[in-house]
């Protein structure tokens, strides 16, 4: 095979050379001679624009990539170090979310109990008021025998007794339904009967129906069921002098 150089004050190149051998020669052209210059004639050959824009964008492509690289891989170890930050992190963070579920389900827990504890005490003074309600609407000749529970939601109490006249037992209905604790009270029963100690003497015996409710807050002192505590209970206080 007949091999030409046409690289002006270049040399034949051999076979199998390294790849970087044109690029060599190539930047040797650039800086002048045409082969005579060794004999001392003194006179340079013009540069090669094209070889020249060749040279100059091999030597760019080579250095963009080699920084490409490098900036490759710093920011592959960047990375790195943060997602090994960020595995460090998450296992903190499970263990303190761990904590905060079991915290939450004991604190849902304590509050489910509270609530019991609640209902319990806000009931603990309902028959307390209706005895004492009831006692105290008693007019004068009025006796009271029964005060019978008869369902609850709401509570449902029955009242039975003697007395002397209707207008004793109407006195007694009104004073009833007076009571911040009682309402709908209905007579269920009125008649007159020979009294048990004399059976000359005639007397009425009643049966009255009525209703427990809670008055309203603003009517009673309240107390909480825990101090300083964020759940409290509204109770109904007893009566002035009484418990």
């Amino acid at each position: 095979m007949i091999e030409v150089n046409l690289l002006p004050g270049g040399k034949k190149g051999t076979s199998g050379g390294s790849p970087f051998a044109g690029l060599a020669a190539a930047f040797k052209g650039l800086r002048g001679g045409d082969g005579g210059a060794g004999s001392g004639s003194g006179r340079d050959s013009a540069v090669d624009p094209y070889m020249a824009f060749f040279a100059v964008a091999v030597s760019l492509t080579i250095g963009y990539v080699a920084w490409a690289y490098l900036g490759v891989n710093g920011q592959g170890e960047e990375l790195q170090v943060r997602i090994d930050e960020e595995v460090q992190d998450s296992t903190r963070f499970a263990d303190l979310i761990e904590r905060t579920n079991l915290l939450t389900a004991r604190n849902d827990s304590i509050a489910q109990r509270v609530q019991i504890i609640q209902e319990i005490d806000q009931g603990r003074y309902v028959w307390p008021h209706v005895l004492d309600e009831v006692a105290a609407a008693v007019p004068d000749y009025t006796w009271i025998q029964e005060i019978l529970y008869t369902g609850g939601n709401p509570l449902q109490i029955r009242v039975n007794g003697r007395a002397g006249s209707i207008y004793a037992i109407t006195n007694f209905m009104r004073r009833l339904e007076a009571s911040p604790f009682l309402r709908a009270v209905q007579m269920d029963r009125a008649e007159q009967v020979p009294s048990e100690a004399n059976t000359n003497d005639l007397v009425y015996v009643y049966e009255m129906v009525m209703t427990y409710e809670s008055p309203p807050l603003g009517e009673l002192e309240t107390v909480p069921l825990f101090e300083g505590g964020a759940m409290s209970t509204q109770t109904a206080a007893p009566a002035p002098g009484g418990n």
